[in-house]
């Protein structure tokens, strides 16, 4: 079974993308969660990463990939594809084209986070990043918290203008910002870059302030970094999986003695997660298998497929 970009594409939404990442993190308690796989193509400037996954009825893997030179041909830098195994007999049940569900998906985790570790009263978003994930990662946020404004951080001041107008267009409040006034005003920060480690991070650590929910969505295999290592010290930490967050996350970067606290322990109640209007909460996202399986399920069932 074959189910292409453009069906995929056409049933996602922002609620389906968010009921199954509660499934998947919730999945994470009880249940096994495979690392992901980091490599690259024949070229090293092209990468793909494999997450595989597993639950009590279904098990599958997706290849996401991330070829830089795409636009010359028209396309997305980034793909994804997801392939779901017949669990009788080990063979390839079904293969689904991702590529913008994955959008959804990356988004989803982002606003779970924010829904159980921002403040409520958060209004303010900074978006740093300006490439074709940070819309995604706005709508999505913006459904889960009053989010009045948003600040809008790029490497080119063009691309960040642009985006802010076309936000504008959405119904969006949004502004270009400098990156030392975004974390001064932030409710919430999230940064979806291709910042490397060799980069300097995206803002120093004490410009942002006490009370601010941080989701960092694109420290998601060696060699990336978006964050000042010495936020750390200063804030109470999350993620997806803690042994996969220590070698390619964000918090790859973070001091030995750094907590990790699973994000699917705090949607459980085996973990706090915000404790104080004036902590400082982070989220490391380096992504899980176990979303793209539920995701997947979830547009099968939209479908009317069972596996």
């Amino acid at each position: 079974m074959h189910i292409t970009e453009e069906q995929t594409a056409a049933l996602v939404d922002e609620e389906l993308a968010l009921d199954a990442a509660r499934a998947a993190f919730a999945a994470t308690v009880d249940g096994p969660v495979f690392p992901s796989l980091a490599v690259h193509g024949s070229d090293p400037r092209n990468r793909f990463t494999l997450k595989p996954s597993a639950s009590a009825t279904h098990a599958g893997v997706k290849i996401g990939t991330y070829w830089p030179g795409n636009p010359e041909h028209g396309l997305p830098r980034h793909h994804s594809t997801l392939l779901l195994f017949d669990q009788t007999i080990g063979r390839i049940a079904a293969v689904l084209e991702v590529g913008t569900a994955n959008a959804y998906r990356t988004a989803a985790a982002d606003a779970l986070a924010v829904d159980l570790l921002a403040r409520p009263d958060a209004a303010t978003l900074a978006m740093f990043g300006t490439g074709h994930q940070a819309a995604y990662e706005i709508r999505a946020v913006s459904r889960v918290r009053p989010i009045g404004e948003v600040l809008v951080v790029g490497r080119d001041p063009d691309r960040a203008t642009q985006m802010a107008y076309k936000l504008t267009t959405q119904g969006h409040n949004a502004r270009p910002v400098g990156a030392e006034e975004a974390c001064a005003r932030a409710d919430v920060i999230v940064t979806a870059t291709t910042a490397r480690t060799d980069d300097p991070p995206l803002f120093e650590a004490d410009w942002v302030r006490p009370g601010t929910h941080l989701s960092c969505m694109g420290a998601d295999a060696p060699g990336k970094r978006e964050l000042p290592p010495e936020l750390f010290s200063r804030a109470r930490v999350f993620c997806d999986l803690p042994e996969q967050a220590r070698r390619m996350g964000e918090s790859r970067h973070a001091p030995a003695a750094t907590v990790l606290t699973s994000l699917g322990d705090v949607l459980t109640g085996r973990a706090a997660g915000r404790a104080d209007d004036r902590d400082i909460t982070l989220f490391d996202s380096s992504g899980i298998g176990l979303q793209d399986l539920y995701l997947g399920l979830a547009l099968l069932k939209k479908m009317d497929i069972s596996l």
